[in-house]
């Protein structure tokens, strides 16, 4: 076999996962921001932090420290994806 053959089936396995990736990240992303923050808002604001109901804490704060949180993560698993399927960079 060549490299030309052997390279697709590398290519789609590192598309492969990337996706379940960025999948997973979004799915986190939707929880965090649209049901934690707008659909289950009054259901959370009935647990309390630091004195502040729960679904306003996750629609000003809570929301944006799990988007960072999210950003290294994605990093830190890209470059983790890219090293197992030998295409990062030096």
């Amino acid at each position: 076999m060549t490299e030309e053959t052997n390279t697709p089936t590398r290519n789609d396995g590192h598309w492969r996962d990337t996706l379940r990736l960025l999948v997973t990240c979004l799915a986190i992303w939707f929880t965090v921001s649209y049901l934690f923050g707008i659909i289950l808002v009054d259901v959370l604001n009935q647990v309390r932090i630091g004195g502040y109901p729960l679904g306003f804490w996750f629609a000003q704060q809570g929301s944006i420290y799990v988007f960072i949180f999210l950003v290294f993560c994605y990093a830190s698993r890209m470059n983790k994806i890219d090293r197992h399927h030998d295409v990062h960079e030096q």
